[in-house]
């Protein structure tokens, strides 16, 4: 096990670590202790890592984004048939300016959310917020390449689990039983094309609500705070996945890794984007592990999993924050503020 109080200091990175993780995918982590190091090294030094080797095939990449691009060519208005809005779980289109983030700007990007597909009378799904079935477009193919490269891609995040709970002294299968229907989602996002663009924020600076992101990304944009409150960039690496620690993984480590702070710039080119949130059941109860506890934080308040992203996500659109207007919905008790976590909470003088 790495010595998480010690690397947990330094966090005054200038780049994104790579990690090849081929042997710990085709062998479980307990096979890979060499991998799980380095993971959990960039975990409590940067938070934000690339994977190659992963075993998602890249052709299954390629036709996700090939489907992308197929949907958000759509007119408006056949986009807006699946508008998020018209769902009771949270799917379907995002069109632009649907989003805000804690700076109170508005992005100009739009997108797709799909999660793991559930009938409406499902157990895991009565009474629960963001569990359900997905709201699908009349594109033949589509949600068939979808959903595919969503279970490899969560597959890959089971790995990551096994090597995280090594990594905080725990059995690979630890969090086995907090993963039978988590609301994992995986966004498909679109950055238009804008020759007007400035060197300015495109999607607010903010911290992931689940475990970890596995992000698969098509050009540069993406910008990583570091443990002095300096954006780094973080470009995509060809065939490879980007892996950033978020909010649930910060607590369970009792603050040694780190949630860590992100954005996207507005850049000129068009831009898409694909990341799996990789969260724990909805009910699951997230306090620090008693070894890590107090390893280079304050991070002791625990959460609900499902509650946290579901209040996180009623901060961000405005659709639920209608609802929420109209009494229709209630936040849930002990909902945290935006931007909770990660490096900004520790430099919220940094630009946004």
């Amino acid at each position: 096990m790495t010595n998480l109080r010690t690397t947990a200091a330094n966090r005054s990175f200038s780049a994104i670590p790579q990690i090849d993780v081929s042997d710990m995918v085709a062998h479980g982590a307990l096979h890979a202790p060499t991998t799980v190091a380095r993971i959990a090294d960039a975990a409590s030094r940067v938070g934000f890592f690339s994977i190659v080797g992963h075993g998602c095939p890249r052709q299954l990449s390629q036709r996700l984004i090939t489907r992308a691009a197929e949907f958000f060519s759509l007119p408006l208005d056949r986009k807006m048939e699946v508008y998020i809005g018209r769902s009771r779980d949270h799917r379907g289109y995002v069109p632009a300016g649907e989003e805000v983030f804690a700076a109170g700007t508005a992005d100009k990007k739009e997108a797709f959310d799909v999660s793991i597909e559930l009938a409406y009378d499902h157990p895991a799904v009565i009474g629960r917020h963001l569990l359900g079935p997905n709201q699908w477009p009349s594109l033949p193919g589509f949600a068939a390449d979808v959903m595919a490269y969503y279970g490899r891609v969560f597959d890959i995040g089971r790995r990551l689990m096994e090597a995280f709970a090594l990594a905080l002294g725990r059995a690979p299968g630890h969090f086995d039983p907090y993963l039978t229907f988590p609301p994992s989602q995986l966004r498909l996002i679109h950055y238009p094309y804008d020759a007007e663009a400035h060197d300015s924020p495109g999607i607010g600076a903010h911290t992931d609500y689940e475990c970890f992101t596995l992000l698969l990304s098509t050009a540069p944009g993406l910008e990583v705070m570091n443990g002095d409150g300096v954006w780094i960039d973080a470009p995509p690496v060809p065939g490879g996945l980007m892996i950033n620690i978020g909010d649930m993984l910060e607590i369970l480590s009792g603050g040694a890794f780190v949630a860590t702070s992100h954005r996207v710039r507005r850049v000129t080119q068009e831009r898409y984007s694909f990341p799996l949130f990789f969260s724990l059941d909805y009910d699951t109860r997230v306090v620090p592990l008693e070894q890590v506890a107090g390893a280079g934080s304050a991070v002791t308040r625990g959460l609900v999993a499902g509650e946290h992203i579901f209040a996180q996500t009623v901060h961000t659109f405005r659709y639920l924050q209608e609802r929420l207007t109209r009494g229709e919905l209630h936040m849930p008790p002990g909902a945290r503020p935006p931007a909770s976590f990660g490096q900004q909470a520790r430099h919220p003088e940094s630009p946004r």
